[in-house]
């Protein structure tokens, strides 16, 4: 043991240089690796899950669990690897989770889940709930809160104030997409404000008198809000394509849709009914500093470092901001 201990010594000090960059080199290697380390603010020790979400409308917890999560549940019994079925049933949702025993892989699991979801579709009312998978995600995912916000002196293009439905648009349509294009995000989510619609409350008594139904209002409105192709035409080696452009493109354009003929003249939606823009039944909202607001919220993808993937977030932040209108801006709340 002294004899080669010796002989490391005397090694060393015959060929000092060479130890000295040795050492050197060795020094550099954990200085750029303790750069690179990948730290994160909490250890994710979610089980393996996938989570069933079905929206439903009008129906009662009772009739939700009867028809939607028993269904769901009884067609997910017998898979591989998994260690419980668990499901909550509430007004206008239903969730079922399927916990997989750890270390399964959870694009498989997900694979295996959704086999069997479209058997259960079929047991399923039709026209009134489709079951959907939830992210890729756990229930530490939630790494990034944002609120979209508006100056008291902003004013839209009409000149109005923005309030909160034109708040809720905004985190929709322009800071939803671009977050969602963010590597390690799999889903944003959107809380508070006021889904924009285009609601007609028709009359029932015109409708009536015109020999019309609800049915009937309800087709011309599917039937008149689609585009549809007609090939093309050739003419002097090229070709002119032809299509019917029926989209729907705002209030006035809904007021003429033709619901009917009566004694042969046409009868439109504004003849039976108003059409309004309103907004979407909801059972929550969201509030900060004791207002109303809209929050935002990025879901990391499974297996991503959180530290990482708020980063990159916070950066694109910085560029939704820039395409927002004029006194309105997210501003970061938890990170």
């Amino acid at each position: 043991m002294f004899t080669l201990l010796s002989k490391i010594l005397a090694l060393s000090v015959a060929y000092r240089w060479l130890v000295v960059v040795l050492t050197l080199a060795v020094g550099a290697l954990g200085v750029y690796s303790f750069t690179r380390l990948p730290i994160d603010a909490v250890p994710d020790i979610t089980n393996v899950q996938v989570q069933i979400n079905t929206p439903v409308k009008a129906l009662a917890p009772v009739e939700v669990e009867r028809r939607i999560t028993f269904p769901i549940e009884a067609t997910l019994g017998g898979l591989p690897n998994v260690e419980q079925v668990r499901s909550l049933s509430r007004y206008g949702l239903s969730q079922v989770t399927v916990v997989f025993e750890d270390g399964t892989d959870i694009y498989w699991a997900r694979q295996l889940v959704n086999e069997r979801l479209s058997e259960a579709k079929e047991a399923l009312p039709p026209g009134l709930a489709e079951p959907r998978m939830g992210p890729i995600a756990t229930g530490l995912g939630e790494i990034y809160l944002w609120t979209v916000e508006a100056d008291p002196k902003a004013r839209r293009p009409d000149g109005k104030p923005y309030d909160i439905t034109d708040l809720r648009t905004l985190q929709d349509w322009v800071i939803r997409p671009q977050v969602r294009t963010v590597p390690g995000v799999t889903e944003v989510n959107s809380i508070g404000g006021f889904e924009r619609l285009f609601q007609v409350s028709p009359d029932p008594a015109k409708l009536m008198s015109y020999g019309l139904s609800f049915g009937d209002l309800l087709t011309a409105l599917a039937a008149n809000n689609a585009n549809a192709g007609a090939g093309y035409i050739e003419r002097r080696g090229e070709q002119y394509l032809v299509r019917a452009t029926g989209l729907l493109r705002g209030d006035d354009d809904i007021r003429n849709v033709l619901v009917g003929r009566h004694d042969g003249v046409p009868i439109r939606i504004a003849d039976v009914g108003e059409v309004v823009v309103g907004r979407e039944l909801r059972t929550g909202a969201a509030t900060k500093d004791g207002r109303e607001t809209v929050i935002g919220t990025a879901i990391m993808l499974l297996g991503e470092n959180s530290r990482a993937v708020s980063t990159r977030v916070a950066e694109r932040m910085a560029e939704v901001n820039k395409s927002l209108p004029s006194g309105v801006k997210a501003k970061t709340v938890y990170d």
